[in-house]
């Protein structure tokens, strides 16, 4: 009676016993992943990203308060008839319970700042002393765009020579790259469609995501490589392997998303304000989209970049076949898999041996046979024939 972690789904898919066709479906999940870059794509073109104040430069006011439902409302509507112009777009944010923040326009000193801080400390009902502000200016927020850009950039180069080294397979590299840009497309083409407004905790929260999406990607190949570690360039068996591999690692992957998404959502949908609802949202969208870039995107591609290049190695070798001087011999392997799902190589043998076998045993034969013909004709008593004497 077969006991239940020996029949448990995961069981199954480490032992290849059962296996989810992610490879040859694999165009299907490519026009799904074009569709939807196409979307963030005119998100972005149409609606643009909204910049928070650290990056458009403005004011800030904060106020404490008793923070209610209709606070928020309250602010807004004494900012518009305060006499200030330009201040519909403002944004009015809750800290906890007991503070109210105001992000503004650049306000000039002398003369805005003043009002501006009068009307939120009056709807507040608190002291126009204990209203802080402070003024941004968009250099700052310019500066952390630049590096946050040179960044990515630096993050991107070191990651692609790192994973070119480790796997000694450029291929690999450029995969995991054009993954890598799916999930930033996406998750930055969703901020723009939902309208939340980009902070350095989303820029902080972007740049962690990378990891992430990394790190699934490169278990996968990790496995990728130990089972087709054994086969040659043009070998027919290679997209069945990654797919095998795929299966292999599919519920690591999901127990390490799940793991991660359902933290991240508790602080984005909680409704906690402020920074922690900026991060919360990139790195829920990003851990999403790397999940499914690493598991329906990233070893499909590299099938099909090694796919084209097996096909020319191939080429390549069976020209240089076809030369008796440079005849190669093409090991032939057999493998089998253990309960763990590793990959077993047994006795190799050497296809050009199979292949002559049967040739060269013959001709073996008729030489054997030869030698005994010769070896029994020395054997048997020479007759001569007798001459004839004159008498």
């Amino acid at each position: 009676m077969a006991t239940h972690s020996e029949t448990s789904l995961g069981r199954r898919l480490l032992t290849g016993r059962f296996s989810y066709d992610f490879v040859g479906r694999r165009k299907g999940y490519y026009i799904a992943s074009v569709i939807i870059l196409i979307v963030a794509a005119a998100a972005l073109l149409l609606r643009g990203l909204e910049l928070g104040i650290e990056f458009r430069g403005g004011a800030e006011f904060q106020a404490p308060a008793k923070v209610t439902a209709q606070t928020v409302d309250e602010v807004r509507e004494a900012l518009g008839n305060s006499g200030v112009p330009d201040l519909e777009d403002s944004t009015i944010t809750t800290i906890g319970e007991d503070t109210v923040r105001v992000q503004t326009r650049p306000l000039d000193q002398e003369t805005e700042v003043p009002k501006v801080r009068a009307v939120v400390a009056e709807t507040v009902q608190a002291n126009p002393k204990d209203v802080a502000n402070s003024i941004i200016g968009p250099t700052w927020g310019g500066q952390v765009a630049k590096q946050a850009l040179i960044a990515l950039v630096v993050f991107l180069a070191l990651v692609a020579l790192l994973i070119a080294i480790y796997f000694r397979n450029w291929k690999m590299s450029l995969a995991a790259i054009l993954a890598l840009f799916h999930d930033v497309i996406i998750t930055v083409g969703l901020y723009a469609l939902i309208g939340f407004t980009v902070t350095p905790a989303s820029v902080i929260g972007l740049l962690t995501i990378l990891g992430y999406s990394l790190y699934d990607t490169v278990v996968v190949y990790d496995k990728v490589r130990e089972n087709t570690k054994d086969l040659a360039p043009g070998s027919p068996e290679y997209a069945e392997r990654a797919n095998l591999s795929i299966n292999q690692v599919i519920v690591r992957s999901i127990n390490t998303t799940l793991t991660g998404v359902l933290p991240v959502a508790a602080l984005l949908f909680i409704g906690l304000p402020g920074p922690l609802k900026d991060l919360g949202l990139v790195l829920l969208i990003g851990m999403i989209a790397g999940a499914y870039s690493s598991l329906f995107l990233a070893t499909p591609m590299l099938v099909d970049l090694r796919r084209n290049e097996s096909s020319h190695v191939t080429a390549i070798e069976s020209d240089d076949d076809a030369k008796p001087e440079n005849a190669k011999k093409r090991e032939k392997v057999a493998v089998a898999f253990d309960e763990e799902g590793t990959a077993l190589r047994l006795t190799p043998t050497t296809a050009d041996e199979d292949m002559d076998e049967g040739p060269a045993d013959d001709a073996s034969t008729d030489r054997q046979d030869a030698a005994s013909t010769d070896t029994e004709q020395r054997k048997q008593p020479r007759h001569r024939p007798r001459s004839k004497r004159k008498r």
